[in-house]
């Protein structure tokens, strides 16, 4: 190990959050989708050994190749148009020798360390307009590639990371301010102009989904059936739940009146088998992988260090709290998976990558003077 390494700093308490909230997910994918299971234990395995590889990696070397990471987005985004398999009306997997990959899940990893360097460089100018202009154009590119999969959930999530880079690189209150007068009457209007029946901005199913969760009783046995009965499975665990693979003939699970519990409504098979214990649980794992990932990043010894660990907490807040928003009816249905404990391969060794790329960080941090 190179010898300006800190092993004391070596985050050790980051590694059990991220390891205890992903063996939490396959136990639970084990009881909303057994057939699964194993196919998340193996993603976990990978995700593991290719978290510690990255952990040994100088962070600041990897960053070198940042442009590198953007046209690697860039050509896995375009692969999808051209090798992708449409599921759902989407096209946002490809199939290789009988594995699915989903790109725009690395593609979140791929960004971050993208523009960790790219704000890093333009720090002392990162409010200039052209600066500004250069840095929405490059962001625009693949989060535009994303939402026409479409990916309306995961294109929120990638404008929620890149905004939350740029402030934490220096964005002024002024530009924020400014950005956020024109943004919020432009959003009041579009959300006007989506729910008008002849609407061309989004996909017929997304004004579906917002509609249903607008008005859910109207849509309740169309759009509607998942959410709302996702909602009440979590409200019949109550506060211990129904137990672990019960077979309670009233189970929202058991009658198999969620579709694909073991992806976006998994937090219901939580909430109905281990009540509101057993959601606690995750929301306080989470809590703790992301003040643990900003602990790091505060204290980093370069701005690129401290950018990183934002872009990783912002990706698994909001997401977390775009999936629980979604099953509890706080928000219409996205098909976001909820971080570490969704199955998915793909999303579970991207997290586990950035999370490796944090520990490098933390491997540098300063102890005094620290940021945080």
């Amino acid at each position: 190990m190179p010898k300006q390494y800190h092993v004391r700093n070596y985050d050790f308490i980051l590694i059990f959050f991220s390891l205890a909230i992903a063996i939490y997910g396959v136990v639970i994918i084990g009881s909303a989708r057994e057939s699964v299971q194993f196919r998340q234990i193996v993603g976990l395995g990978i995700g593991f050994v290719a978290m510690v590889a990255l952990s040994l990696i100088d962070y600041r070397s990897l960053l070198n190749f940042y442009w590198f990471y953007y046209f690697l987005s860039i050509i896995l985004l375009l692969s999808v148009k051209v090798l992708g398999r449409t599921v759902g009306g989407a096209t946002r997997w490809i199939e290789v020798a009988g594995v699915r990959f989903q790109p725009s899940e690395t593609v979140k990893f791929l960004l971050i360390l993208f523009f960790a360097k790219f704000i890093m460089e333009r720090k002392r100018r990162m409010n200039r307009l052209r600066t500004l202009g250069f840095a929405g154009v490059l962001f625009l590119i693949p989060w535009y590639l994303v939402y026409d999969e479409p990916d309306l959930s995961t294109s929120i999530v990638l404008m929620a990371i890149f905004l939350t880079m740029m402030f934490i690189g220096g964005l002024s209150w002024k530009v924020i301010l400014g950005v956020l007068a024109v943004a919020v009457p432009i959003l009041v209007l579009g959300l006007m102009l989506i729910l008008q029946p002849d609407q061309e901005l989004i996909k017929g199913y997304q004004q579906t989904r917002i509609l249903a969760w607008l008005q859910p009783d109207k849509y309740a046995n169309e759009e509607g059936y998942q959410q709302q009965n996702s909602i009440v499975a979590i409200g019949s665990g109550q506060l211990m739940g129904k137990g672990y693979k019960n077979n309670e003939v009233g189970s929202v699970k058991n009658g198999n009146f969620i579709s694909e519990p073991q992806t976006d409504f998994i937090f219901a098979i939580v909430g109905e088998e281990l009540g509101f214990v057993g959601c606690m649980a995750i929301l306080i794992l989470d809590l703790l992988i992301i003040i643990e990932t900003l602990r790091i990043g505060w204290s980093s010894s370069d701005l690129a260090g401290t950018l990183i660990a934002s872009g990783v907490a912002a990706h698994v807040g909001f997401q977390t709290f775009l999936n629980i928003g979604v099953t509890t009816g706080l928000m219409p249905n996205t098909g976001l998976p909820l971080p570490f404990v969704s199955y998915g391969a793909t999303s579970l060794v991207s997290l586990f990558m950035e999370l490796g790329v944090v520990l490098n960080v933390g491997l540098f941090r300063i102890r005094e003077n620290a940021r945080f």
